[in-house]
Order: C-alpha cells, then sequence, then structure tokens
C-alpha cells in the first residue's frame, strides 16, 4: 500500500482510535456521564462537514429537515407493541418535574417513529399530501448495557440523522426505499468509505420494518461496522398510529412508509478507514482545514518568508480554499507536522528563504507524504490537482483493503477459521430458512449481516447450504460486529 504505514493503525486499532480522537482533539469523552462525549471545535467542524453532505442529498431528493421535540410521552411510545419491545429495556424515562411525580412518564428519544407518527396522521389528510418526506439531526437515548465505545456505542447518540417517509401505494414507497439506498450510496461515496449492503435477515430487521437495508464497512481490526440502514416500513405503523389520507375516488387507506438513518458511527467509520500510523487522513471536501501554510525560518529573513506565507494563505482562501497559516513560534516545523499530521489536513505547503529566490513552494500530501515543488503563482491551482488526487488515491485505498476482507467459506471451519484468523465478511451459500441462519451465527460465533442487497436471485442447484446441505437459494453474509 501507498504512503506512511499503517501497522499500529490495523494491530492496535483500539489504542490508535482513542488517540487519535483525543489528541486531535475530536471528540472528549471525559464527561461525567458514562456513554456520553463533547465534540471539540475541530471536532465539531468535522462532523458539520459530513452532516452537510447528508443535508444536501437529503434536499436534493425532495426531504424536509424538522425537529420535533425529545420526550414522548409512554403511551405513545408503547403503541406499536414491536417496536417498542426492542427498545423497552434501553428507555431512559422522567418520572418527575422537580420534586413532583409526573401523571404521565417521558421517555427521551430512543428513536423517533412513535413521536412523529401521531402527527402524521394530523399532517396527512388527502393524496394531495403525499409523499411527506422529511428528516431530523437529532440526539437519541439508549441505555446501552453493553461496554461502550467513543462514537460507535454510546447512550447518547449526538448525531442522529432520520428521515421519514409516508406515500400512497407500496410501490411508491418500495421505490423510495431504493432511492434512500441510493442516496446513502452516495453519501458514503463522498465520505469515501467502502461498504456492503446487505438484506438483514428478518430475526435482525428493525423493529416493525417489513425489510431492512444496511450499510456494512469493516474496520482496522477487521470487525463490521454498521454505518446507515434503509427499511421498508410498509403499514406497519400507519396501521398502529391511524394514518390515513383520502384518495382520489373519495375512500381511504393506510399510507405506506419508510425510514431509514445515520449516526455518528459514519464519522467513527470516516476517521477509522482512511487513518494511518500518523492520525487522521481525510477527504479534502470533509477537512476543516484542507492546507495549513507552514514557514520554515531561519534567521535574518524570518518577517520576509512570513510575509509570503501570509500572502499564500490568502490567496488560497481567495481560491475557496479553507487554508490555515501555523505561525506559532514555539515550535519547530518538525512538531507542527506533527500536529497537522494528526489532524489528517490533506495538504501542507511549506515556503522557506530557498523557495523565496526560486518564487516556488512544496507541497506535501498527506495520503502519501509525497512532496512536490510547485510555483507560488500557480498554488491554487497545484492544490486543487492535489486534493483531486488524495480523493480518488483515499477512495481506491479503502476499496481496496475492504476488497481483502470479504472471503468465500464452503464449510462452517472454514466460515470460523476465516473470522479467527483474519476478522472481515465471511459469505456462504444459504437455504433460506430462518432456523439455519440463527443456527449458523452460533456454529460460527458471528452476526449474520443478510444477503447482498445487489444479487436477490437463486444461486443454481449446484450450490449447497454451509449448514444443512440442501440447495441453497441465496448467498449469505456474516461478520464479528460492533
Amino acid at each position: 500500500m501507498a504512503g506512511p504505514e499503517r501497522k499500529v493503525w490495523s494491530e492496535n486499532y483500539s489504542e490508535w482510535f482513542h488517540k487519535v480522537i483525543s489528541e486531535t482533539p475530536i471528540y472528549d469523552t471525559r464527561y461525567p456521564v458514562k456513554g456520553t462525549g463533547i465534540w471539540t471545535p475541530f471536532g465539531f467542524r468535522l462532523r458539520s462537514s459530513v452532516l452537510n453532505i447528508i443535508r444536501e442529498e437529503l434536499e436534493r431528493t425532495g426531504h424536509d429537515e424538522v425537529l420535533f421535540p425529545q420526550l414522548i410521552p409512554d403511551y405513545l411510545l408503547s403503541r406499536e407493541s414491536e417496536h417498542i419491545r426492542n427498545f423497552e429495556d434501553e428507555v431512559y424515562w422522567v418520572t418527575h418535574g422537580g420534586k413532583t411525580p409526573l401523571d404521565v412518564k417521558l421517555a427521551l428519544r430512543p428513536t423517533s417513529e412513535t413521536a412523529m407518527y401521531p402527527i402524521f396522521k394530523l399532517w396527512i389528510n388527502a393524496y394531495s399530501d403525499l409523499p411527506l418526506k422529511i428528516f431530523q439531526v437529532v440526539s437519541v437515548f439508549r441505555y446501552e448495557t453493553k461496554a461502550t465505545r467513543p462514537m460507535i456505542r454510546v447512550r447518547e447518540v449526538s448525531t442522529f440523522k432520520e428521515a421519514h417517509t409516508a406515500h400512497a401505494t407500496r410501490e411508491e414507497a418500495e421505490e423510495q426505499v431504493r432511492t434512500g439506498v441510493e442516496v446513502y450510496s452516495r453519501i458514503f461515496g463522498e465520505l469515501k468509505i467502502p461498504f456492503l449492503r446487505s438484506v438483514r435477515p428478518d430475526w435482525d430487521k428493525f423493529p416493525g420494518a417489513e425489510r431492512s437495508v444496511a450499510f456494512d464497512t469493516i474496520m482496522p481490526d477487521g470487525k463490521v461496522l454498521q454505518i446507515g440502514t434503509v427499511h421498508f416500513l410498509g403499514q406497519n405503523f400507519s396501521k398502529a398510529f391511524d394514518i390515513k389520507y383520502m384518495t382520489k375516488e373519495g375512500g381511504y387507506e393506510h399510507v405506506w412508509q419508510t425510514c431509514y438513518g445515520i449516526s455518528e458511527r459514519a464519522i467513527a467509520a470516516l476517521i477509522s478507514v482512511h487513518g494511518d500510523d500518523r492520525g487522521l487522513v481525510l477527504p479534502s471536501n470533509i477537512a476543516p482545514v484542507q492546507v495549513v501554510v507552514i514557514p520554515i525560518v531561519y534567521k535574518g529573513r524570518e518577517e520576509e518568508v512570513l510575509k509570503a506565507c501570509v500572502g499564500a494563505r490568502d490567496a488560497l482562501q481567495s481560491a475557496g480554499i479553507r487554508a490555515a497559516l501555523d505561525n506559532r513560534r514555539d515550535l519547530t516545523p518538525g512538531n507542527k507536522y506533527y500536529s497537522w499530521e494528526m489532524k489528517g489536513v490533506p495538504v501542507r505547503v511549506e515556503i522557506g528563504p530557498r523557495d523565496l529566490d526560486a518564487g516556488t513552494a512544496v507541497i506535501v500530501r498527506r495520503d502519501s507524504l509525497k512532496k512536490v515543488q510547485v510555483q507560488i503563482g500557480s498554488l491554487a491551482e497545484a492544490v486543487k490537482e492535489a486534493f483531486r488526487e488524495i480523493d480518488l488515491e483515499l477512495g481506491r485505498r479503502s476499496r481496496d483493503w475492504m476488497e481483502t476482507k470479504v472471503r468465500k467459506a464452503s464449510s462452517i471451519d472454514e466460515a470460523k477459521e476465516e473470522l479467527d484468523r483474519r476478522g472481515g465478511v465471511v459469505e456462504m451459500f444459504w437455504c433460506g430458512r430462518a432456523s439455519c441462519g440463527q443456527e449458523l451465527e452460533k456454529a460460527i460465533d458471528a452476526r449474520i449481516l443478510g444477503t447482498p442487497y445487489e444479487d436477490e436471485i437463486a444461486v443454481g442447484q449446484d450450490a449447497k447450504c454451509i449448514l444443512c446441505g440442501e440447495v441453497a437459494l441465496k448467498k449469505i453474509r456474516a461478520a464479528r460486529s460492533y
């Protein structure tokens, strides 16, 4: 693999991740409530860059942003029994207002179906009100009982984007699911995060959904992280909340619904899949600082070098590039390099006395640490070209790495050995029966991710189920997951 060594990144990923988010810093875990964290100024800007991409894609495809209350009365939360049954052990309850017990317990939002859908009933009256497509970016709260991990397994999910749609027909809602999958594919494409799209098995789909499609990526330690989901809800919630519309013919029908979500797990994946032993490596469109200009000063020419660096920064900013100048006099250039490499700034510009004399600057790519000398007058153009090359390389590098982690297995022993030794994802043939799938999870001590979203046709008479040996109807994926 081209570029800096990534040994620690993969061999001691957990330590690497905690070091990067704390030293950059991105996310401070020292808040005195377990499973919560603080987005630092740099982290908040990184988070905002990711949310900007998400918002742009959703708004471009006809979604409107809203903001619903955080508190949900318990009688609403219990309206859809299958849904709440899967969250009931994770709900945070507000039981008092001051010292006074509340007449109605209030839940801190674990997810928003039961908060939104009573309002959908008020908003939707006739076919002309459809489709309804909204989204919000909020905190959700779940009493996570497993070991918490910053951004990955938390009790306050502080960056939860959830979209909800309502449609007149099943066909329109199913088309919206396909649109949602493509929207998420473009979002993760912009972030250069490689992904697998899988249809979750019935025993592991979103509670209340007819069908769930999940986006998974493979982390440096070989475990799989779910980074996004798209759900076809059918009429399960619309019947529970009696969400109807008047048809053109004057009758009434329940709406058909979808929902889909992304959380800060996407940011954890962004940090993880591109990083190396020096810290963050960020795509240019995401980086809070895209270029840092560093003076290489020598006694006698400090002011001259600094003036050239200020001019370079200003020229880059005028070209629409997020550029910063590091003029800290108490640090050596090497210490500055370390600091900005940890932050993942895509390009570093160095200017010293020799560059002044030659009318040049040196640009250094963060992904490969490759240095190139360019004319100072064409600095902005050279930097933009470096951005293009970096982004292409990050996409290629992450895809290539993930492809090495997806392998086929033809026996239980082979599947388990692959997961034990190398992690990643194993693909196997499956008869399609839930009993076989659930037994397979136990046999290989892994989670069934589902069947490939792109491959929903029969796999052929020669293929046999890895567990029972009968004719396989599908391929199935399994992995150790967060």
